[in-house]
């Protein structure tokens, strides 16, 4: 492979802000809910870079064959990986993707098939486009990508900002998690963040029944959330982190009261974290995952009567999708009434009209 630029690359970030930022010289795109790629296709030779720089090009060897045939000779373009289930995003499905066993990639191709949505060029033939201005870069990947056909996708762009805050409140229900504010002038700039992220934030009154220790020592490093479902079960849904370090200390000591001999002990609603069956009908912390590798999962018990509210963004199923964060202590509540039935459902949206936007 030879081509001006090379990889890996980092790709380029974005920094979350509170509300959509006008124009001028602003595009606004769907904030897509997958795995960021970077492609480089050099002639026969393909590969796909994740955002830290692996390789996930044979985790997807039928997406590889769908860009050879919609993709230029030689480019390098940035976008994400996605599986749609049932007319919307479901990162759970492509998460499975990720297997090491040949057959089982070779299984999951078939039978959840990927697609990739491109929103950056970073070099096209022979010229390097890292310097040129976003919009320059936007026109040239439009002008590489049409006619392309499905599974490969260019990403839906706008320049007016009410169409921008009605994509921001519609397209949730596609699976997405907010909308992208890109000016038109920025470089691209691998690893930093240039772009602007708004995200949907909501409350819930969680159940806190546990924690794990910060990696520096003993001090509180995430607490673990859990709802009750209509069975009555308490579900882990997440965690909450981003504390301060003298908050770690003293989130010790208030929860002191609460701790209890160990996870296992009798009466805990996740006693029997540590059997893999139990997970197959239970959401509880320490869960068998391929990416959890030698992490340790080891955690503290509380007995399950605080209750916290924490802001989320986004629900990926039964969990909450990204790491919630600590709004305030609610000793009004109970942990009873800690349920799921409190979750906002974003009205259902089918992705198909997603990538018919403009």
């Amino acid at each position: 492979m030879d081509l001006p630029v090379m990889p890996p690359v980092k790709p380029m970030l974005a920094k979350a802000v509170a509300s959509i930022p006008p124009g001028p010289g602003m595009q606004y795109e769907a904030k897509w809910d997958g795995f960021r790629a970077i492609v480089h296709r050099d002639g026969d030779e393909m590969e796909i870079g994740s955002r830290t720089g692996k390789s996930l090009t044979r985790y997807f060897p039928e997406l590889v064959e769908s860009l050879r045939a919609a993709l230029p000779a030689r480019c390098v373009v940035d976008g994400e990986i996605v599986v749609v289930h049932d007319g919307r995003l479901d990162f759970d499905r492509l998460s499975e993707r990720i297997h090491p066993a040949a057959s089982r990639v070779r299984t999951l191709a078939e039978r959840t098939p990927a697609s990739f949505i491109a929103f950056d060029l970073l070099a096209l033939d022979d010229e390097a486009l890292l310097d040129a201005p976003f919009v320059y870069r936007r026109s040239a990947l439009a002008g590489a990508l049409e006619g392309a056909p499905p599974p490969v996708y260019l990403a839906p762009a706008t320049n007016d900002i009410e169409v921008a805050r009605e994509w921001f409140e519609h397209f949730e229900g596609a699976g997405l998690d907010g909308v992208l504010a890109k000016p038109e002038s920025m470089p691209y700039r691998p690893d930093t963040r240039l772009m602007y992220k708004i995200k949907h934030e909501r409350t819930a009154d969680c159940v806190v029944a546990g924690y794990r220790f910060h990696k520096t020592g003993a001090v509180v490093g995430s607490l673990l959330l859990g709802l009750y479902d209509d069975a009555g079960a308490l579900q882990h849904v997440g965690v909450c982190a981003a504390f301060p370090m003298r908050r770690r200390q003293e989130l010790i000591d208030e929860l002191g009261p609460l701790r209890m001999e160990s996870p296992e002990a009798e009466g805990h609603p996740w006693a029997a974290w540590t059997d893999d069956a139990a997970h197959e009908s239970a959401r509880m912390p320490g869960a068998p995952s391929r990416w959890s590798g030698k992490k340790d999962l080891s955690w503290v018990a509380l007995r399950p009567e605080a209750v916290c509210e924490v802001a989320y963004d986004h629900m990926e199923g039964d969990r909450f999708r990204h790491t919630a964060r600590f709004r305030r202590w609610r000793e009004d509540r109970t942990p009873e009434s800690c349920t799921y039935a409190q979750l906002e459902e974003p009205v259902s949206y089918d992705l198909a009209d997603v990538l018919r936007a403009r």
